[in-house]
């Protein structure tokens, strides 16, 4: 069943953010935990740290301050949808969040989409907008089992390319 959502979490950004990382919409455990990629099986984390080679933050806090401390912003391309569980594939009447507060705030580099639909929409509504391309990455999702975490950590290297750029 199709249920209305309006994206319950602010982005994660400030001053000094180089990168922003844009998912579609947040999962039904991201939802719940109102803090984004909260699903266990969600590899976001797990990759970031790698291309970092950091430790993998757990809680909140840590994951706030990992990306702040890493100048990464993070937010989702979508403010309202409606949508069918965490299901990217059922995302139906789209209300684009607006990216201007993050790219007035900080000097963005870089925009990445994590996975093809984060992209799409992406591209649809927020790049001509924006004026601004964005690069796609392949999805952290645990729907996105042909990828392992070695593999996704060197496809999303690239983000250590551009934290690093001065």
């Amino acid at each position: 069943m199709s249920e209305s959502v309006k994206h319950p979490i602010a982005p994660i950004y400030d001053e000094n953010s180089k990168i922003v990382v844009l998912g579609s919409f947040p999962s039904v455990k991201s939802r719940e935990q109102q803090f984004f990629y909260g699903h266990p099986q969600n590899r976001f984390w797990r990759v970031m740290a790698g291309v970092l080679e950091e430790e993998t933050p757990d809680t909140i806090e840590e994951k706030k301050d990992f990306l702040i401390r890493n100048h990464i912003a993070v937010w989702d391309v979508i403010a309202s949808c409606e949508i069918v569980g965490s299901s990217d594939a059922s995302i139906t009447n789209v209300v684009p969040n607006d990216l201007t507060p993050i790219l007035e705030c900080a000097d963005i580099r870089q925009i990445y989409c994590n996975g093809a639909k984060s992209y799409e929409l992406y591209c649809k509504y927020l790049e001509p907008e924006l004026g601004r391309k964005a690069w796609k990455l392949p999805s952290t999702s645990p729907a996105n089992a042909a990828w392992s975490l070695e593999k996704l950590v060197r496809a999303w290297k690239d983000i250590e390319c551009a934290l690093n750029e001065e």
